[in-house]
């Protein structure tokens, strides 16, 4: 045989790591776990363990804790206990903590990485040159920004105590995204492993040990949903940030809706692979094979639909099986294997009962004739072609080594098809044109866009999701934000709310007025959608009072159809989205430069219900305010990243989209201004509930606009009972966003009304917010909450 016949038949001999390190630390600790609470080990309650076994073979590893409500009760009170503490030490104490954490992941790091492969079945190879060493960059990296969060970060202080739940697909790593936030920010933590995979976080309590960190700064209480449930409910929790399934996040959202605890959700995903006929095929089959095959597809950005264009479909569809046919699928701790095993004997069965739905809609099945070991929870790599956009295999997540594949022709049709999903958490775009792939990079629906390359991770560049994929963002500068709240928001007194002149005895009407012997005109009010005046489909009205019980008027009383159509006029309202920072920024000047010609005109009006000071106050504070988001239109930008790899990440700061707002009662005028012009001045639409306390305000408001060059759609307003209309607002599919500035039963009603479709939804949290005097982070506060970051992830070099 030829050197030549030699190099093509050769195959791989097995290459496994050694276990001992990690075997023998399991047994240091006699295969029995405790609860890590106030820095020490503790007994459960109710002294119940539960096994965690080796998924590649069924072996059992160790016994674990199972928490019940009493231990996260005691966690809970040690991370309380420990908060003003942690909170005083200088900046740089912090930083020092959080590097030691980091040196000490290094050190035991080839043990952390074969306790991974042991305890979730993933490949060594993984575990060891790409989960731990991203581990202990986040440390690295958020230890730098506790050395300079007070700089900064000005104006701005931890949530509190964080409670934290993280999957069991990068159990490690996800503990990383969660704990070195919020320890940098201030905010010590409970956290919840995943049931199946809390070995690792167990013994990074050891090393919190090692280091001498603080007691009760870092809790990790063991168990299954029944814990974390107990975690959610706790009353003593502030923040909730949870990465896992969208049916659990639902239910957390659910749990947390009538609280003000902070909230961040990291949920599924389906991610769509998009290749276009000018690429390199041979690369994008690498990045598919990282894409899907990566950790046996348990990931939640997992590349799991391609989205080929239609002339290399064929060439592209056999290069892929031919890649498939050399995946080795095999014990994890093999070096040289490719794809291990599958978490759980109930993850396995899905995977398998998706794929046969899947060819029972249609699609075509092709796996790879590759030895599987009969030992262990195993699926092989199985490629799906011929899929229908609405099969179930294209809608929703399968989470193993499965690909959907699908063809289109044009670039539209792709983006088209590529947000045909309820989820947006990531996705790929292969083109050697960076035209195309930075056009098609902005309309795709995603928190994460990788150009050229997939599953790239960083500290320094933000994670996370649109949609039903979730809010809130790990990793970069806007991750930290999830643990801080401006202190002038915090600490904001309770709002109680102004009656209603209606709710009070009408007052005698002066004789003066009564004496007027030419009646006066009617002054007509009607809804405003797509930048018309539109009667109520109700065809009702409710009468506004003056502060004396005067009768004012009468103001359109709106329904859920007259939603419908606001809604449906801002989500057409493209023009507004598309327009330039610069062009905003205009039209928002000229609405000031409106409004300053007709204050006397609105002061006037406004004076019957508010008192003459507060009207003139409100006019002059909405001339400043829009003047202060018309500066910001053009100013509020994103960033470059410069991660350690051979990419530029651009962070993009989008609109969300459509918002819908229930503006605050106490201020009608200011309050509109200062909710729907930082919405509107990013690139938002709107559809507005005016203040209830005077919605006559409308007629003011849609004159301005029709004077201001404001494209049709992008402000709708809709006069009526706010609760009522609260209720359409959020549980509208086509509304993205929902802000809600109201007493605190009000905002509790607004975070559950929207559970079913989980959109943002940004409150007051029933605080009084003194709007004629914002502190001055304020703005950027706002326009936090009316954006969302796409990180685009661009290779260069060759």
């Amino acid at each position: 045989m030829s050197i030549v016949e030699k190099f093509v038949t050769m195959d791989y001999g097995p290459a496994p790591e050694d276990p001992r390190e990690a075997v023998a630390w399991l047994d240091k600790h006699h295969r029995r776990f405790g609860h890590f609470i106030n820095g020490v080990w503790q007994s459960p309650f109710e002294a119940k363990y539960f096994d965690t076994t080796d998924p590649s073979t069924g072996e059992k590893l160790s016994e674990v804790a199972q928490g019940s409500a009493q231990d996260i009760d005691a966690a809970v009170k040690s991370a309380r206990h420990a908060l003003p503490q942690w909170q005083s030490l200088t900046p740089h104490a912090r930083a020092r903590y959080l590097y030691a954490l980091a040196r000490q992941i290094q050190k035991h790091s080839r043990r952390l990485a074969v306790l991974e492969t042991l305890d979730n079945g993933k490949p060594i190879r993984e575990s060891r040159d790409i989960d731990i060493p991203l581990v202990a960059r986040h440390f690295y990296h958020h230890a730098g920004w506790a050395q300079l969060l007070a700089q900064e970060f000005p104006g701005q202080e931890s949530c509190g105590v964080a409670g934290q739940i993280i999957p069991w697909n990068f159990p490690l790593l996800m503990l990383a995204w969660k704990i070195a936030p919020a320890l940098a920010t201030g905010n010590p933590v409970v956290l919840k492993p995943a049931e199946y995979t809390p070995l690792t976080a167990l013994a990074f309590a050891e090393i919190c040990q090692e280091i001498d960190l603080p007691a009760g700064v870092v809790n990790i209480v063991t168990g299954d949903g029944t814990t974390g449930e107990a975690l959610v409910a706790h009353p003593d929790v502030d923040k909730i940030a949870f990465t896992g399934s969208t049916e659990v996040g639902r239910a957390i959202r659910k749990a947390t809706a009538s609280s003000h605890k902070k909230l961040s959700l990291e949920l599924g995903g389906k991610s769509p692979f998009i290749i276009f006929e000018d690429a390199d095929l041979d690369s994008a089959v690498e990045g598919l094979v990282d894409g899907i095959w990566f950790n046996q597809g348990q990931v939640c950005c997992a590349g799991s639909r391609l989205l080929m264009q239609e002339s290399i479909a064929e060439p592209l569809i056999a290069k892929i099986c031919d890649r498939m046919n050399t995946l080795r699928v095999g014990p994890p701790l093999d070096k040289s294997i490719d794809i291990g095993a599958i978490i759980a004997r109930v993850q396995l069965d899905r995977i398998q009962r998706l794929v046969d739905q899947g060819v029972a809609e249609g699609a075509t099945c092709w796996q790879p004739s590759i030895p599987i070991p009969s030992r262990g929870l195993y699926f092989p790599p199985t490629l799906l072609s011929n899929v229908h956009p609405t099969s179930v295999v294209a809608q929703q997540e399968i989470f193993g080594p499965v690909l959907a594949a699908m063809t289109f022709r044009t670039p539209s049709e792709a983006v088209e098809l590529a947000n045909n999903t309820v989820y947006g958490l990531a996705a790929c775009v292969w083109s050697e044109s960076i035209n195309v792939s930075l056009h098609i990079a902005s309309q795709l629906k995603a928190g994460v866009v990788w150009v050229n390359c997939t599953n790239l991770f960083d500290a320094s560049c933000g994670f996370g999701g649109y949609r039903e994929s979730g809010y809130g963002r790990e990793g970069g500068r806007e991750g930290l934000l999830e643990y801080l709240e401006p202190s002038w928001f915090k600490h904001a007194p309770q709002l109680h709310p102004r009656p209603l002149a209606i709710d009070q005895p009408p007052q005698q009407i002066p004789e003066s007025a009564a004496d007027s012997s030419t009646p006066p005109i009617d002054r007509t009010v009607k809804l405003f959608i797509a930048g018309k005046q539109a009667r109520p489909d109700s065809g009702y009205s409710t009468p506004v009072h003056a502060a004396d019980g005067r009768l004012l008027g009468e103001a359109p009383l709106g329904n859920r159809k007259d939603i419908r159509n606001a809604v449906e006029a801002a989500r057409k309202a493209t023009a507004w989205p598309k327009s330039t920072a610069h062009t905003r920024a205009q039209v928002l000047y000229y609405i000031a430069e409106n409004l300053s010609q007709r204050r006397e005109q609105i002061a006037q009006r406004l004076s019957d219900v508010v008192g003459k000071q507060q009207a003139e106050s409100e006019v002059t504070a909405s001339i400043e305010r829009i003047f202060t988001y018309a500066a910001w239109a053009d100013k509020y930008e994103g960033a470059i990243h410069n991660p350690p790899f051979r990419n530029v990440t651009l962070a993009m700061q989008e609109p969300i989209g459509t918002i819908g707002i229930l503006c605050p009662q106490e201020a009608p005028l200011l309050g509109f201004i200062s909710t729907v012009m930082p919405a509107i001045a990013v690139g938002n639409t709107t559809v507005a509930i005016p203040s209830e306390l005077y919605p006559l305000i409308t007629a003011d408001l849609y004159q301005l606009f029709e004077t201001s060059d404001l494209p049709a759609g992008t402000v709708n307003i809709v006069t009526g009972r706010p609760h009522e209309l609260l209720k359409t607002l959020a549980e509208h599919d086509d509304v993205d966003a929902l802000w809600c500035f109201a007493d605190a039963a009000t905002c509790a009603s607004a975070k559950s009304l929207s559970i079913g479709n989980l959109k943002q939804v940004f409150t007051n949290e029933g605080r009084h917010i003194d709007w004629f005097n914002p502190h001055p982070s304020a703005a950027r506060f706002f326009l936090q909450h009316a954006t969302q970051i796409k990180n685009i992830w661009v290779p260069y070099g060759e």
